[in-house]
This record gives C-alpha cells, sequence and structure tokens, in this order.
C-alpha cells in the first residue's frame, strides 16, 4: 500500500470514527430531552472530560447515579487502552 493509500484509508478511519461519536452524543441528547419532556421524575447523569491524557469523571445526582460514574470510569480506561493502541499502530506506520 502507497503512502497516499494509507493516507486516504486513515482519513476514511477518522471520519467513521467521528460520525459514530457524533451520532452518539446526538443520541444521547434526544433520550435526555425525551425523558424530560415525558416527566420522567429523577434524572441521573455523568460525564467524562479529557483534559489532554488526563480523564476527570463527573458524577451527577439520582438513586443510580454510582453506576453512571462506573461506567463513565470503564468508557475511560476503554479509552485510553484504544488511543496507546492506535499510537502503536501509527509508529509502525511511519
Amino acid at each position: 500500500m502507497t503512502e497516499e493509500e494509507n493516507a486516504n484509508h486513515n482519513s476514511k478511519r477518522f471520519l467513521i470514527l467521528f460520525f459514530i461519536g457524533f451520532f452518539i452524543i446526538l443520541t444521547g441528547m434526544i433520550l435526555t430531552i425525551a425523558a424530560v419532556l415525558f416527566g420522567e421524575d429523577s434524572m441521573n447523569f455523568g460525564a467524562i472530560i479529557f483534559i489532554g491524557p488526563f480523564p476527570i469523571v463527573i458524577g451527577g445526582a439520582g438513586p443510580e447515579a454510582q453506576w453512571i460514574v462506573l461506567f463513565a470510569i470503564i468508557l475511560t480506561v476503554l479509552s485510553i487502552v484504544m488511543f496507546l493502541i492506535l499510537r502503536r499502530g501509527m509508529r509502525s506506520i511511519v
């Protein structure tokens, strides 16, 4: 595979991952808005904020907040592992 084909393949992979992430966020926002509009009594929330390589996990209020925080931590660990795997793959290309 030539360098140009490889760059084209990587840009296609990036776009696919970008759109998957965008639609996941959009789906979450729509579900949250629907829960508020249909009168869900208790809201749960959690978030992961990445500042550089450092994740900050934020847990909210609600009866199942600890599960949301645990899920956020698991997603953080998976994100870091994927970053390291993709970084190793990029080093082998260069």
